[in-house]
């Protein structure tokens, strides 16, 4: 287990994407040469850096993500500059991950050296699929040989890669998605992502459904394709420690990730950033501004945040549990004796008995039974 009382991690949202993909709900705005302005919003975001340090007093670094959006179209000098100061500002116990999502683009590929350089150790590639239909649909903005060839250039300037893929798109096949899984497995991925197609109804693709313009994948159909992924990546040698997460050994595992997983604190840095962070003994929710003219003028003027929430008890206990639940460690059963839950009677017990959660080692553990109803367990359990 990670050591929380001093660990820090840092969550860094870089907005920009060059194009916004239809099933993307997240916050994140068109590139389109804003130079100007992204030099403006990574002063600001080393600003908020310093601001919250001093909030912090002095921790220990864990782990740093950059995610957006698509922080490989960072400049790397703020890349390093963002990295350095974290380092001097909360001097690390020893090496940390550092990773960064990339799209797998021409013009993104050629910049891998200069992010290892300037002190990126693990990329996370949002491939999506490995089939060019499959990424027209998906609104992505490079094909699968350009895929194929990216990886091979990160592969040269990352010792650590991770994939993420979208499964349970329209008209997908058990034997497509085999193979397709395959193929990304033997490009040499440590880590892989493999995400279910989610509808949100926000989004392009939200409306195009209620727009009768296509059909998801019926709820069986859903269920194969997630039951072959497990199959396949167990067979790989892939330990599923997170609903959505495969690691090749316990090594491949995203520290990061884990780290806020089991509950640690970070610093939501950039437009829209999320945190968790213990002020004066008490759990704080932090959300950043949204808008990027908000965010840097609330760090100019000291109010980086739209909204902080002190957690009490009950609403921290929740969301580790919420958190935890996800991972094959489980959530701690003293969590849910905060909660009123007993493993003899009402909600726990009953998820127990049905064989959706397990007891063991005073940890409470989704079952492969309960892993894929994940969401509905959840509503039982604290609803």
């Amino acid at each position: 287990m990670t050591d929380h009382g001093n660990a820090l991690a840092l969550y860094v949202h870089w907005p920009y994407c060059a194009r916004i993909c239809p099933y993307c709900d997240f916050n994140v705005v068109r590139d389109r040469g804003r130079v100007a302005e992204q030099a403006g919003l990574a002063a600001a975001i080393l600003s908020d850096l310093e601001a919250q340090a001093v909030l912090t007093g002095p921790r220990r670094l864990a782990s740093i993500f950059f995610g957006g959006g698509t922080p490989s179209l960072m400049e790397p000098a703020a890349v390093a500059a963002v990295i350095d100061r974290a380092r001097t500002l909360f001097p690390p116990a020893g090496e940390v991950e550092i990773t960064l999502e990339a799209n797998p683009t021409d013009a993104e590929a050629g910049r891998f050296n200069a992010l290892a350089e300037a002190g990126v150790n693990r990329l996370s590639m949002g491939v999506q699929a490995l089939d060019d239909a499959a990424l027209a649909f998906l609104g992505r903005n490079h094909s699968a040989d350009e895929a194929r060839r990216a990886v091979a250039v990160a592969a040269r300037a990352f010792d650590r890669l991770s994939i993420d893929l979208i499964y349970a798109r329209p008209d997908q096949t058990v034997a497509s998605w085999t193979a397709e899984l395959t193929e990304a497995l033997d490009m040499g991925f440590e880590h892989v992502s493999p995400y279910q197609l989610t509808i949100e109804p926000t989004t392009a693709f939200g409306r195009a459904v209620a727009r009768g313009l296509w059909t998801p994948p019926d709820e069986d159909t859903a269920a194969a394709l997630y039951e072959t992924t497990q199959a396949v990546l167990e067979g790989a040698g892939f330990d599923a420690y997170e609903v959505s997460n495969h690691g090749r050994g316990v090594a491949a595992r995203s520290t990061h990730n884990l780290h806020v997983w089991r509950g640690g604190d970070y610093l939501g840095l950039g437009p829209g950033a999320h945190g968790r962070l213990t002020l004066a003994g008490a759990r704080t929710a932090t959300v950043a501004r949204r808008g990027i003219a908000d965010y840097v003028a609330g760090v100019a003027t000291g109010q980086p945040w739209s909204d902080h929430e002190i957690l009490d008890p009950r609403s921290a206990a929740e969301e580790r549990v919420l958190l935890g639940l996800r991972t094959v460690e489980g959530v701690a059963l003293t969590e849910l004796a905060t909660l009123d839950r007993s493993m003899e009677t009402g909600p726990l017990a009953g998820l127990i008995a049905d064989g959706f959660l397990t007891v063991a080692a005073g940890r409470v553990v989704a079952t492969p039974a309960g892993r894929p109803v994940l969401d509905g367990v959840l509503r039982a359990l604290l609803v």
